[in-house]
């Protein structure tokens, strides 16, 4: 591997994001590239030329086990939309003139739809000016809507910490003998992936959510008060798993119901909470229950103490998958994670999983949503294959190194 390597991330964080940057970063040396460079605050931050030599910061294996074990991006994050070249091919010229002046052979951007739309314009424009520097997707993303990689790194730890936290959610709502209805709202945007892996939490000692709404289908109000209202009547407490982007048939959010105004983003997506407030207020109006609203929020995303073993190894693997695709000649393309199973001695599915790359044309700005015969339309819940597709992604732990009774992290270059 000759030149120098270019890393970024971008979007929102994972548990295990810095995984597959220590996967980027550890295999191009190994592989004898000769500076490894963090672009900081993403292609945004590059655009002002800041960036730092990775080398000077990871000197030992020690230091690239907790980068594996720290959350959030290492980098730093931004949520920049490049523009087309037309509209403002200044900008690809600037970028492009750092490349040089750091002799960038291999550009590698870690992050989900977004991020991988960023991948192929900077692909589309190297190739269309007879660039030699390679430019590869590493997948990333808690809402694991990037198309054709059987999941995302990410999505596994933040489904574990879904599952527990709901089921831990399920068991304080049973200390008071009176009626209650606690909602649970959960990030994902416009697919129900996270929203679905509330049901995790259903096992010999829980019975998990009584309902869960996913953004796949049209809301109803009026069959939401009416499933609730029928459910209490015969049952003490229920928990309800809402995705924040659930939506009514007319396509309003169910978290635009209110007259505050929303936060948009660098990319146009409304910022969307609240949701799970709206209903909880309907909720207690119209049933006459005690109701309360819970927003997992960010926790579900930067909770590396639950972190999955499974997600961990499987981000070390895309990051270290990029770098050897991309000195193999590979460009333009996104590290895709592929399922295999066989059957064991006992008779159960043995979770297997392996790399490939596929054209990054082919997913830039598209969503894979839950497949609809996955969602249980008539107890609003979702099915035995959704919840056999997320168990293995679960599995294992890798505890944190704990110093004074907390995890160590390593310290943040940003």
């Amino acid at each position: 591997m000759t030149g120098n390597v270019l890393v970024g991330q971008s979007g929102g964080p994972t548990a295990v994001i810095n995984s597959s940057l220590a996967g980027v970063f550890k295999t191009a040396k190994d592989l004898g590239a000769g500076k490894v460079y963090g672009m900081l605050y993403g292609i945004q931050g590059l655009l002002d030329e800041k960036y730092i030599d990775l080398g000077e910061k990871l000197h030992s294996e020690l230091e690239i086990e907790l980068l594996k074990r720290t959350p959030s991006s290492y980098l730093g994050s931004c949520r920049y939309k490049l523009p087309d070249y037309d509209s403002q091919p200044e900008i690809y010229e600037t970028l492009f003139n750092t490349f040089n002046k750091l002799n960038i052979q291999y550009f590698f951007y870690i992050g989900g739809n977004d991020s991988m739309d960023t991948i192929k314009k900077l692909s589309d424009y190297g190739t269309a000016h007879q660039s030699e520097i390679r430019f590869i997707g590493v997948p990333k993303t808690i809402d694991n809507d990037l198309e054709i990689t059987d999941h995302t790194p990410g999505y596994g730890s933040a489904a574990k910490f879904i599952g527990a936290t709901t089921k831990e959610i399920i068991r304080d709502s049973l200390v008071y003998d009176q009626k209650n209805v606690t909602i649970i709202e959960i990030m994902g945007r416009n697919v129900g992936w996270l929203t679905g892996a509330a049901a995790l939490s259903e096992g010999v000692d829980c019975g998990g959510p009584d309902l869960i709404y996913l953004p796949e289908t049209d809301f109803s109000m009026e069959d939401f008060l009416e499933r609730t209202a029928r459910l209490q009547a015969h049952k003490k407490s229920l928990v309800i798993a809402i995705s924040e982007g659930i939506h009514l048939k007319d396509g309003r959010y169910v978290c635009e119901l209110t007259e505050d105004r929303k936060y948009v983003d660098g990319f146009g997506h409304t910022m969307l909470n609240g949701a799970a407030n709206i209903l909880a207020q309907r909720a207690a109006r119209e049933i006459g229950c005690k109701t309360r609203a819970i927003e997992l929020n960010t926790l579900q995303r930067c909770a590396s103490h639950m972190a999955s073993l499974v997600d961990i190894k499987e981000a070390f693997l895309a990051g270290a998958a990029g770098v050897r695709a991309a000195d193999e000649g590979k460009s333009g393309e996104m590290i895709i994670l592929k399922r295999t199973s066989g059957d064991s001695k006992a008779c159960k599915s043995i979770y297997e999983c392996s790399t490939d790359t596929f054209d990054i044309h082919k997913i830039a700005n598209m969503e894979k949503k839950v497949p609809l015969e996955w969602i249980d339309l008539t107890n609003n819940k979702v099915t035995k294959d959704f919840v056999d597709y997320a168990r293995p992604l679960i599995g294992d732990e890798l505890s944190p190194i704990m110093v004074e009774g907390l995890p160590r992290h390593i310290e943040y270059v940003i």
